[in-house]
């Protein structure tokens, strides 16, 4: 039978006379059965009234906040799609008119509070697509831990342009087991007219070439670029083995992304 108590018992060893000293009590409070420590830092759980010990897995462990976690998200595509766009959209909530062509690559990081307990460091490696730079493609990709490849709807090249992306991506960059590191498509600008992209052939294409999602954006309107982004961080976070999701299909919490997404104010048909 266990016995209960409201102030946590520290023990130095198993033969001395319990002493309360240098506990968090607050943290503490109506711990139930008796709870107590080693020399060797372990938790022990008090059984009888006769201080008979015996060992749990660490309790003050469950305390602790796990480190914060560091992933690098390269963003590529064509110039002129909306990368640096989005990249701002995302980290700033700001949308700008002016940009200015991205050279070699531009930096951005957020800290996102992931769940309860978990942050993450999240590295934005905004990568520019004009082919003077693609023989550095290489150095940008190390180490990445995912990819976004975005494309125009109202540039149907763009769209095209997405194979060459991705299979440059895959060549080289690809995770330790030696598979390639996980790709979510956006097609963004869907809040302009006159789009040239098909919504069929971007869910064929989608499947073909595994990506892990797709879904329409608008930077410029804030749509589905934090979803979006979610999702990602849901594949990563599960390929790191930090999530434990048993069954994705049923859990609620995930951002599901295959799709065009909701619409604009009927400004396009995404």
């Amino acid at each position: 039978m266990s016995y209960k108590t409201k102030k946590p018992i520290l023990l130095s060893s198993a033969s001395e006379e319990p002493s309360i000293d240098n506990w968090d009590k607050a943290s503490w409070e109506n711990v139930a059965p008796i709870v107590a420590e080693g020399n060797d830092g372990e938790i022990i759980e008090i059984i009888d009234p006769s201080l008979k010990l015996v060992r749990v897995p660490s309790i003050r462990k469950s305390f602790r906040a796990p480190p914060e976690k560091l992933f690098k998200v390269i963003v590529i595509g064509d110039p002129t799609v909306g990368k640096t766009s989005f990249v701002q959209r995302y980290v700033q909530n700001t949308f700008k008119k002016d940009y200015k062509g991205t050279v070699g690559v531009d930096f951005a990081l957020k800290i996102v509070q992931w769940r309860d307990h978990q942050k993450i460091k999240l590295q934005l490696w905004d990568i520019a697509g004009q082919e003077r730079f693609t023989w550095m493609t290489r150095v940008y990709y190390k180490d990445a831990h995912g990819c976004i490849i975005m494309f125009d709807l109202t540039n149907q090249n763009s769209f095209k342009n997405t194979l060459k992306w991705k299979k440059d991506v895959d060549s080289k960059c690809t995770l330790s087991d030696g598979s390639p590191i996980p790709c979510m498509l956006l097609a963004n600008k869907c809040d302009l007219p006159h789009r040239q992209v098909d919504i069929n052939d971007i869910e064929a294409f989608y499947k073909e070439h595994n990506f892990i999602g797709w879904t329409e954006t608008s930077t410029k309107e804030g749509l589905m670029v934090n979803d979006s982004m979610k999702f990602l961080l849901d594949v990563l976070m599960r390929q790191e083995g930090l999530q434990n999701f048993p069954n994705t299909e049923k859990d609620e919490s995930m951002v599901k992304l295959s799709g065009p997404g909701p619409k604009v104010e009927k400004k396009c048909s995404c």
